[in-house]
Formats: structure tokens, C-alpha cells, sequence
């Protein structure tokens, strides 16, 4: 018998996103990934999804996203109705044997309280939540894992108690990764992600302004996927240049994007994507904060592009200093500029060689079912065995006919 998993994407992005969505990228990669292994893939998400499964469960018909930073007594019920329709299912089913979790906060809190085995990945930083997870409670069933050492590491004891290790984050474009060509590199510079103040894009454009090199900044600015959004958005709306991530832009961004030195593209289609980052001098991570997953970054050394950034967080797990990319201490952004001058010294074939070994989608689903079994063999009150094993030894309690812990038989 298969293993079901029940995998909760949330409400705020599709699966696969259009453009930006880190978290909803890592479900939509895992997803593929355990599905073609044998193992078979209830996803919580919102209706305008497209990635294959076997089910799919929705509240929203679309993704919540734009509402993510309102005000807190504007929003709270949009993560509690798509978690509330995440419990209804598993009250009248018995054939899902894990819950895969990834919305914070809300995921944990009221998957703590069910007799189901579940799994919640920590995607970000837990100290943002410390009174929450210096309480938690997960009760007989509920487990959680990081996506990096790192962070891990920076967690409250309580949460750590309940961890069963790390997983870093997948991507699709390190398949194949070391087989593919390298293309003409050009000299400009790549901050990939949402445009926000965390991830430094106001430092970013020093430290390419000192090194000489153009600036491409690609990611959305909260909502808006590129500059048409965003001017018809604050023509519309007074309200619009509210939101924290346009005010940032348009206090410490905006002034410098000339179309030559600094470019905004807005979010970038895959084929674009792809076609900036390869022929990229360099991918630039002056990240302001302690980053725990670093897709970006994975998928940076995928297609053959070095990584340059402050050596914080995540950074040090993912690249190799010297060989993969080069890492200043943070802060220092006359080292971050004399890195970006060195990045030709990289090869390029060699962080597309250590993303096709490290990063692919299978290697994460592996270890995403070494983690699965240790949640199952903990819900049933013994120690897992050692050894990875196959999908269908991992079907969880029902593979014997039993019925799931604490369900009706």
C-alpha cells in the first residue's frame, strides 16, 4: 500500500506560483518529486492551482496573497478558513496517513491538537514567533523540521525537541544542471527575490554602484509583478503605497532604477529567468536577516551562476566559500564589492556540477521520506530503524489494515 500524504500548500499563492512564491515553489517541486516515487499526494491549496495531484482540496478559488501584509484584524481568518478546511477533510477521511504542514504558525497550532501524524517544515525565521514556539505544544503527533542547520540552530529548546532534523530546499533546474552548457557570461549583477527590506536591494545597489557592474533586480514588489501593477495600483488606490513592501521601493529603490545601472524587471517567466541569472556576472545576497531556505540561492548555482553574499543564515550551508560563490561577513560592503570584481574566478560549471548533486528534487524527497517514517514509527511509540527504505514499507499504520492512530477502525 502507498503512503498518503496530505500536503498543505495554504491559501496565499497557487502551486506552482506565477513568478514569485518560494514556499509554494518547494510544494509544487516536492509534490512532483514524491509523486514519482509512489507516493501518493492530497494538496490543500487554492482552486487556481495546476500542479498534478492525485486530490486537491481548496477554500479560496484564488490565492490571498495581496491581503498578506493588511492589518491583523483584517486578514487572521484567511489562514484559519483554509486550515479550517484542511481539518474538515481529515475528519471524514482515514486514508491519509501524514499531514505535511507548511503554514505558519496556524498550521501547528491546530494540527497539535488532532490524532493524525503530521510534519511541519519551518520556512522561516522561528524567532519572528517565539512566544508561540517557546509554548508549543504539539501533543503525541506533531513534529517539525527546518531547512537548514542554521536555522535549527536559532529556534527555541521547545521547538527543537520536536525536530527531526533539516531538509534543504529543491529545485528542478539543478536536474540535468551539470550536463547543461554554460552560456556567454555578460557583466551584470542579479538580486533574485521579492523586493523587500530584508533581502538588501538598498545595499545591493551600493555595492554594484562601487564594483561597476549593472544591477538587475527581479522579484515583485509585494503584490505587483512588475511596474505597469504597481502605477496602476497606486493611480487606483491611495492604500496601495501602504503596503511596506512599496514603500520601500519607492523610498530607497525607485530613485536609482535608471533602466542602465539599475533595472527592475518585475517578476521574471522561468525561460527569463533562466536566461538572466546564466549569463549573470554574479547572483548578489546582501540579505539583512538570518535567511533559513535560500531557493534563490539553490537555484542561482543550478544554472552556473556564483553566489555572492554576507555570510549569514543559511549562506554557508549552500555555498562553498572559493568555489561555488565567495561570502563577506555582514556589514561589509567593500568586501561584497570586491567579491562581485572576483566572481569571474568561479566556475560557473562547478555550482551547476554541486547543484545537480545536492539540490534536485529527488534528493529532497528522499530525505523528506527518511523524516516521514520517523514521524510514522514516533506515532506508533517505536524507534525508527536506520535504514532508508522503500515507499512501500513507509505506508505508515494502515499498511498492516490497521486503522490510523486514534482513528476508527
Amino acid at each position: 500500500m502507498s503512503l498518503t500524504v496530505l500536503m498543505n500548500a495554504g491559501p496565499w499563492l497557487p502551486v506552482p506560483p506565477n513568478g514569485y512564491g518560494g514556499i509554494e515553489n518547494v510544494v509544487a517541486t516536492l509534490t512532483t518529486a514524491l509523486r514519482g516515487m509512489g507516493v501518493r499526494v492530497v494538496l490543500a491549496t487554492v482552486g487556481d492551482s495546476t500542479l498534478p495531484a492525485d486530490e486537491r482540496i481548496t477554500h479560496f478559488p484564488h490565492g490571498q496573497f495581496e491581503h498578506l501584509l493588511e492589518p491583523y484584524n483584517r486578514v487572521s481568518g484567511l489562514a484559519h478558513a483554509h486550515q479550517q478546511r484542511v481539518l474538515t477533510e481529515l475528519r471524514r477521511r482515514d486514508d491519509v496517513d501524514l499531514v505535511h504542514d507548511h503554514v505558519e504558525v496556524v498550521g501547528p497550532s491546530t494540527l497539535a491538537g488532532t490524532d493524525i501524524p503530521a510534519l511541519h517544515t519551518l520556512h522561516w525565521d522561528p524567532r519572528r514567533h517565539a512566544d508561540f514556539y517557546t509554548a508549543l505544544d504539539g501533543g503525541p503527533h506533531l513534529r517539525v523540521n527546518g531547512v537548514s542547520r542554521a536555522q535549527l540552530a536559532s529556534a527555541p529548546a521547545r521547538l527543537r525537541a520536536r525536530s527531526v532534523g533539516h531538509v534543504h530546499l529543491a529545485t528542478p533546474l539543478a536536474d540535468g544542471a551539470a550536463g547543461r552548457p554554460v552560456p556567454h557570461k555578460e557583466d551584470h549583477v542579479v538580486v533574485l527575490g521579492r523586493i523587500t527590506p530584508c533581502k538588501g536591494q538598498h545595499v545591493a545597489i551600493r555595492v554594484a554602484a562601487q564594483a561597476g557592474a549593472p544591477l538587475v533586480l527581479a522579484g515583485p514588489v509585494g503584490p505587483y509583478r512588475n511596474r505597469a501593477e504597481l502605477d496602476t495600483a497606486l493611480r487606483a488606490n491611495a492604500d496601495a503605497g501602504t503596503h511596506p513592501d512599496v514603500r520601500y521601493f519607492l523610498d530607497e529603490i525607485s530613485a536609482h532604477v535608471d533602466g542602465r545601472r539599475v533595472t527592475w524587471p518585475g517578476s521574471l517567466c522561468d525561460a527569463e529567468r533562466a536566461l538572466l541569472l546564466g549569463t549573470a556576472r554574479a547572483a548578489l545576497f546582501p540579505i539583512e536577516w538570518d535567511e533559513p531556505g535560500g531557493t534563490a540561492m539553490i537555484e542561482s548555482l543550478a544554472l552556473a551562476c556564483p553566489v555572492i553574499g554576507y555570510r549569514r543564515g543559511c549562506l554557508p550551508e549552500l555555498v562553498d566559500h572559493g568555489r561555488t560563490g565567495l561570502l563577506a561577513d555582514p556589514g561589509d560592503e567593500d568586501r561584497l564589492a570586491a567579491h562581485l570584481l572576483a566572481a569571474g574566478a568561479i566556475d560557473p560549471t562547478a555550482c551547476a556540477r554541486e547543484a545537480a548533486r545536492r539540490f534536485t528534487p529527488r534528493v529532497m524527497a528522499r530525505r523528506y521520506l527518511q523524516l516521514y517514517r520517523q514521524v510514522l514509527a514516533t506515532a506508533e511509540g517505536r524507534a525508527p530503524a536506520d535504514d532508508v527504505v522503500a515507499v512501500t514499507s513507509l505506508s505508515g499504520p494502515r499498511a498492516s489494515g490497521a486503522p490510523a492512530p486514534g482513528r476508527g477502525a
